[in-house]
């Protein structure tokens, strides 16, 4: 077959269609984005009609992949990982009702925060969930894991989670392809009520996914992800996870590697190798991307008494993204670093395009403000965030997806009002509604911006669920429609734009202010010019 050069989210969506993939769910969220990006753009992917289309949130996008196991197909699941919080109702309960066709749910951790809120390890959902964990560690695992993981998935009865980080997301190599297996054929599940969740039924199938433990760890035990290499110098045992592996490897391409060494791509853990290394080494040094789970396993079910070093004890860094450098480190080799970068060049922080709509709306929404205190402008998670930042100023919270409008509510609960909700257009309908359904119930004073810009922007211009629907799903929920707006955000309709902030600010109840401007990053889609001319938008 075929060998391409693949980033490693590309190697996951060459796989999973390789291995017979029907349907992929996800919403956009960096690092992971790509993988179903490159599904939709699959010529292969069209012919043979997989579903491939954007879904409004990470928690309906995993509810589709598990509709479609419920149906006997695989299905695809994709998020990063602060995706999966939003995900983890219907992730948790997966591993109770099970699978009937194979399902891989795919998260990309983001350690350093590159574009992130926080830098999490899934491996503890995977874990809480007590569900198999594949961890790649290079662009050809993530390949295999994806192609083969359908079928332990149905093996096993059980969703299999997928973990990789920013790194191997985003980078290339080389993958070697394999014979594509063709679709599976539509079945319902032989047991009508396995999905069904009632406590009786819940109760029973719990006690199954606990039974299955013993299957998913010889499984694990079984796996040729997961392998013991010999060594003469047992004085150190190293246990080396995911991409961790490839930079342990990449400090002994020149040296020879004495110490026994444990390499796991697959989990639960694999404990008979790790038995054989604690009994046989003085010490285990634990390597690994994220979060010290393996390292706190180890300590947690070993009685030898073996000292455990890694990130509890500073021998690697407990934050941040793991290096090459900082294993060499950790061995007390000499390690490479760049020439320091000279005090001339100063810090880029990342700005907005110039010509972006959301500039026009928040120097509006200033000037509208200038006559309250500070300290009341509640936003949410987007290009519109970096109104945090100079010259702007304009924004005091960014918690996560949907919170500005539920903060806002709140703040105004609290007797800061007026108080006002800056979200997208896109983030509104992944997880704003709700928290404006919270406002109209209980006649929140509460200033509401969405700030439209036709695209989920941040992520690359992916599609918006909210394309030409705010106004019609605002006054769906309640909003009285005289109290929304909608206006061109522009230096020419400044004044209009702050008069009308101005008299809803002093509105006691909740209204809707819409900015609306395309994304000028977007201007050349052709796609979306014919959408927006047949919605009116342009």
């Amino acid at each position: 077959m075929d060998k391409l050069l693949l980033l490693g989210d590309e190697a996951i969506a060459q796989g999973a269609m390789d291995g017979g993939m029907s349907g992929i769910y996800a919403y956009p969220g960096t690092p992971s984005t790509e993988i179903t990006e490159y599904v939709q753009a699959s010529k292969f992917a069209e012919e043979n009609n997989i579903h491939r289309n954007w879904s409004a949130n990470e928690k309906t996008a995993m509810e589709g992949a598990l509709g479609m196991s419920y149906a006997g197909k695989r299905s695809m699941v994709c998020m990063k990982h602060v995706g999966l919080n939003v995900a983890a109702d219907p992730f948790v309960n997966s591993a109770i009702t099970g699978t009937n066709g194979g399902m891989i749910v795919v998260v990309a951790d983001d350690p350093s925060m590159h574009s992130s809120q926080n830098e999490q390890d899934s491996r503890f959902y995977g874990k809480f969930a007590m569900v198999p964990i594949f961890e790649p560690a290079n662009q050809q695992e993530a390949y295999e894991m994806a192609y083969h993981g359908f079928e332990l998935s149905e093996k096993l009865k059980s969703p299999i989670l997928l973990r990789i980080t920013t790194r191997l997301a985003h980078s290339r190599s080389g993958v070697q392809r394999m014979k594509q297996i063709p679709q599976n054929e539509a079945k319902i599940p032989e047991n009508l009520r396995q999905f069904v969740l009632l406590p009786a039924i819940a109760r029973k199938n719990y006690q199954g996914l606990l039974s299955n433990q013993v299957n998913m760890e010889t499984a694990s035990e079984n796996s040729s992800y997961n392998k013991y290499f010999e060594g003469t110098d047992k004085n150190l045992g190293i246990v080396a996870s995911g991409i961790a592996y490839n930079y342990l490897m990449e400090n002994f391409t020149n040296r020879e590697l004495k110490h026994p060494l444990v390499k796991i791509g697959q989990y639960p853990i694999p404990r008979k190798q790790i038995n054989k290394l604690l009994d046989e080494c003085e010490k285990v040094m634990v390597i690994e991307e994220g979060y010290p789970i393996i390292e706190e396993m180890l300590r947690g079910f070993q009685d030898k008494g073996t000292p455990i070093t890694g990130k509890y004890d500073g021998t690697l860094p407990r934050a941040g993204e793991l290096t090459p450098n900082h294993v060499a480190q950790a061995f007390g080799f000499d390690s490479e670093e760049g020439e320091p970068i000279p005090e001339i060049v100063k810090n880029r922080p990342p700005a907005m395009c110039q010509g972006c709509g959301h500039i026009e709306a928040y120097n509006a929404l200033n000037k509208a403000l200038s006559e309250y205190s500070e300290g009341r402008v509640f936003s949410d998670i987007g290009c519109y965030t970096l109104g945090a930042l100079p010259p702007y100023e304009a924004i005091n919270s960014c918690v996560d997806m949907g919170a500005s409008i539920t903060m806002a509510k709140g703040a105004a609960d609290a007797g800061l009002v007026p108080a006002v909700a800056v979200i997208g257009d896109s983030t509104f309908t992944h997880s704003g509604i709700t928290g404006l359904l919270d406002c109209v119930i209980e006649k929140s004073p509460v200033t509401i911006i969405i700030s439209d810009n036709f695209t989920t922007a941040m992520t690359g211009g992916q599609d918006s669920h909210a394309l030409g629907k705010l106004e019609d799903i605002c006054a769906g929920v309640g909003v009285e429609k005289e109290h929304i707006h909608v206006f061109k955000p522009t230096k020419k309709n400044f004044d209009e734009m702050v008069d009308i902030m101005k008299k809803e600010l002093a509105y006691d109840g909740v209204s809707v202010i819409i900015p609306r401007r395309q994304c000028v990053q977007t201007m050349k889609n052709k796609k979306l010019a014919e959408q927006l001319k047949q919605l009116g938008l342009k």
